[in-house]
């Protein structure tokens, strides 16, 4: 999830002595009122009292696992209802996370066909049943965005944009093509019930687990949510960079202040 993203990053810069991705190791001051900066919260935010109108808010569905939900998902939901109105960035007033895996046969729950919750997939690598991996893991990918949207406790889920969260501390494969295989399943579903798909990770984090991907996939051109900045300065800064994916804009840029995670609307 985005925050322990963050834990990781911060933890490697201390560890390597390094500047992390260009930007200073130095604690960012919290945002102006007058920046229109939004928040993100999950499971980690569980019980803490959070600032009251961000300028948009992103909620994490998961408990820091694919298959789990987030225990504080209603309260926090409710929290960004107080999100100002979206005419001050490009920014959805709340927009949703998932986290994201493939755990293969390892996982508590693998597919074994083409079909889920009594939906027949269009499977375009082939039949789960035959044990091809690539069709399980996009399978895998499509039960989980199902399950995230229909018995997480997620009202309309078709309304929201829903940010795929991609990091290498989660369960992936040394196969990146079955990796990128479960994002696109995620994809295909979420998009399926008319919900818009974003992709949150660093260009780091996303070389490792999925690569390149080809220009025909479900994954090119959506939008990415890029972390990695140190102040909101940084994360302006990144809007520059390219996205995660053929035809991607960077949408969305993610900085820590005070123990919270900020993001800046590029657009």
């Amino acid at each position: 999830m985005p925050t322990s993203l963050f834990k990781k990053l911060a933890s490697l810069a201390v560890t390597l002595g390094l500047v992390l991705l260009g930007a200073g190791p130095a604690a960012a001051a919290p945002p102006r009122a007058s920046e229109p900066v939004g928040i993100d919260v999950s499971w980690p935010q569980c019980g803490k009292t959070l600032p009251k109108q961000p300028a948009f808010a992103v909620v994490g569905v998961n408990n820091g696992l694919a298959n789990t939900t987030n225990p504080c998902l209603a309260a926090q939901l409710a929290w960004a209802g107080t999100a100002k109105t979206p005419a001050a960035t490009s920014q959805p007033r709340v927009s949703l996370y998932v986290n994201t895996a493939n755990p293969g046969l390892k996982g508590s729950w693998w597919p074994t066909s083409n079909t889920y919750k009594g939906i027949r997939v269009a499977n375009p690598y082939g039949n789960c049943a035959l044990r091809v991996f690539k069709a399980c893991s996009y399978m895998y990918g499509f039960a989980k965005a199902y399950d995230d949207a229909a018995i997480r406790g997620v009202s309309n889920p078709a309304s929201y944009l829903w940010w795929l969260d991609v990091e290498t501390e989660n369960s992936w494969q040394g196969d990146k093509s079955a990796n990128a295989a479960v994002l696109e399943g995620m994809t295909v579903y979420f998009k399926g019930i008319g919900a818009r798909v974003g992709i949150y990770s660093t260009s780091m984090q996303w070389g490792q687990v999925a690569g390149s991907v080809p220009a025909t996939s479900p994954l090119a051109g959506l939008p990415s949510w890029l972390a990695g900045a140190s102040s909101l300065t940084g994360a302006k800064a990144f809007c520059s960079n390219s996205g995660l994916t053929p035809r991607s804009r960077v949408a969305m840029t993610q900085y820590i202040s005070g123990g919270l995670d900020y993001n800046f609307s590029c657009r």
